[in-house]
């Protein structure tokens, strides 16, 4: 097994307590960290925007990927949601032990 943290944003909180509250009742995140609003800067269709978004860091395993990307892409209010992957080397087992509990049927 496999921990991966998978970071994304979210336009508002509301959206983002939604979208955390779906993926653990489907166990396919341990949980979802809803941090502080910040302030994003990005090129879009060629113009440079700037939005107030809702970071959230949502915590599974590699196995459950597929299905937390395709919960994200059908549930997220962008045309085109940041979803990135990074993998965990390390953590305390325990805890990674509770996350591979949480997210398997």
């Amino acid at each position: 097994m496999e921990a991966i943290l998978v970071i994304s944003n979210l336009p508002n909180r509301e959206s983002a307590e939604k979208l955390a509250q779906l993926l653990v009742e489907q166990r396919l995140a341990a949980c979802v960290n809803l941090l502080a609003p910040c302030t994003s800067v990005y090129r879009w269709q060629g113009i440079v925007e700037t939005a107030t978004e809702i970071p959230v860091l949502i915590k599974t395993t590699l196995e459950r990927y597929p299905a937390l990307e395709s919960a994200i892409r059908a549930n997220h209010p962008y045309e085109l949601p940041e979803i990135i992957a990074v993998s965990l080397s390390a953590g305390l087992p325990a805890y990674l032990e509770w996350l591979k509990t949480e997210t398997t049927f």
